[in-house]
């Protein structure tokens, strides 16, 4: 079975047209936008990997501007680089994340790439989501987003696990041009039972009527059926609702059997 996906806008835009692929557990939704609405391009890429024996999942996904070329070398370098990741998520639980986060600092800080970014035209809003045991690992700059849905934390309403910030981006604007890269970056323990991570670009969310601009919204329409059926379902609603920009989802489900932290007094 087919453990990637790579995929880039300017490869294959999906304008009109709604794509569904699994890879497993992990299902990868992407839809282009309307051209009756003006769409003609899409500059959204993502980068799915799945560990054969299941024990972790790498996802990335990015929603470049003015052109894909800034999502285009970031897919590709993280591609070249993908036996050194692997290494890294088969260490010990303990020290996996830290050095994740130092790798990715490595690759989007280094001379080379900086050069690279100076080069082309666009960037790229660029989120980085790991799972490896009952934990999750994100890296965030820009505006993608990334939920996690389990009815503990929904009772709570908690859904976020990362926030939208504007104004960031890798490519010919470059936070790590910066003297101090602007980012975000976080890891959070899952909850017993069946978690749901997702993550998404904006096309989703700013869809006219923005009818999943709030969370909980989102996450009653992830409950009702299968998740290939809900994922088809989200995009076929925003193409209903002539969105013009490109929306592209990657969504799996987790089930965490050990005992995770609770209150002292629980």
């Amino acid at each position: 079975m087919n453990k990637e996906l790579i995929w880039v806008g300017s490869q294959q835009d999906f304008v009109d047209v709604i794509d569904i692929q699994s890879i497993d557990t992990m299902v990868i939704g992407r839809y282009g936008g309307n051209s009756i609405a003006g769409q003609y391009k899409n500059e959204d890429g993502c980068l799915v990997w799945k560990d054969q024996e299941g024990s972790w999942e790498f996802a990335m996904i990015l929603d470049a501007h003015n052109t894909a070329q800034s999502a285009e070398i970031i897919v590709e370098l993280f591609q070249q680089r993908k036996s050194d990741i692997q290494r890294i998520l088969d260490q010990p639980l303990k020290v996996i994340f830290k050095d994740l986060e130092t790798f990715v600092l490595n690759i989007f800080q280094d001379e080379d790439f900086l050069s690279i970014c100076r080069k082309i035209q666009g960037e790229t809003a660029c989120l980085i989501v790991v799972r490896k045991d009952k934990y999750v690992w994100w890296f965030s700059v820009g505006d993608c987003l990334l939920y996690l849905f389990h009815p503990e934390l929904a009772a709570l309403g908690q859904y976020h696990l990362n926030q939208r910030h504007f104004y960031e981006w890798i490519g010919q604007v470059n936070t790590f041009e910066q003297l101090v890269p602007c980012y975000s970056s976080g890891v959070r323990e899952l909850r017993k039972g069946e978690n749901h991570l997702f993550l998404t670009t904006d096309g989703l969310i700013e869809c006219p009527g923005e009818p999943y601009s709030n969370p909980k919204k989102l996450s009653d329409v992830l409950f009702n059926l299968e998740n290939e059926q809900n994922i088809k379902s989200l995009l076929k609603d925003i193409q209903n609702r002539n969105v013009r920009d490109s929306t592209t989802i990657v969504s799996w489900k987790v089930y965490i059997s050990q005992e995770v932290t609770q209150p002292s007094n629980s």
